[in-house]
């Protein structure tokens, strides 16, 4: 029996695994190394409270859940501040060849998510890359139907300032 459940818990950890850490790097505007660290604590939350979570009719929005209440958590920490970089790299600009335009679009886009509040970039990854409703948000963050709007609202007024014409050169040369 108890062999049985740590199959099925890894089972769901390898399956699930890649799609946690995609949505971690959004919330972490790209910090590929606090995202695995978040994923990491994640599964690990997962398999403490497996027994009771695979009962759950849909453990991966579970899961979900869990990343990002452990994302806005770590944020609140005090030294969660620390940031090895201020800018971006420069990128070798006008080659024309759409792998670089597609790198430096993404670049583009995770330094602006980078730029937003928390909070703000969890509303953003939540309701447009995971596709959730707003009251769904609203559940996964603890707060109001009506934060979530808000924060939706001032999000991306947020990235339309900091992308301004950029995202539409950048979109317009593919």
């Amino acid at each position: 029996m108890h062999e049985d459940r740590t199959k099925d818990y890894l089972d769901f950890a390898a399956t699930r695994a890649a799609h946690l850490f995609r949505s971690a790097c959004l919330l972490t505007g790209g910090d590929t190394h606090l995202a695995e660290d978040l994923v990491q604590e994640t599964l690990g939350k997962m398999y403490v409270t497996w027994r009771r979570v695979s009962r759950v009719g849909n453990p991966a929005g579970y899961a979900q859940t869990v990343l990002v209440r452990t994302f806005l958590s770590h944020k609140r920490r005090r030294s969660s501040g620390e940031s090895p970089i201020g800018e971006l790299p420069d990128v070798p600009s006008g080659s024309g060849d759409h792998d670089s335009d597609t790198a430096l679009l993404r670049l583009t886009l995770l330094d602006a998510l980078a730029r937003l509040a928390p909070k703000d970039r969890a509303v953003v990854v939540l309701r447009y890359w995971e596709d959730r409703s707003i009251e769904e948000t609203a559940d996964t963050m603890r707060v109001s139907s009506g934060a979530v709007r808000t924060r939706s609202v001032r999000a991306l007024a947020r990235l339309r300032e900091l992308l301004g014409d950029s995202l539409a050169e950048l979109v317009s040369s593919h």
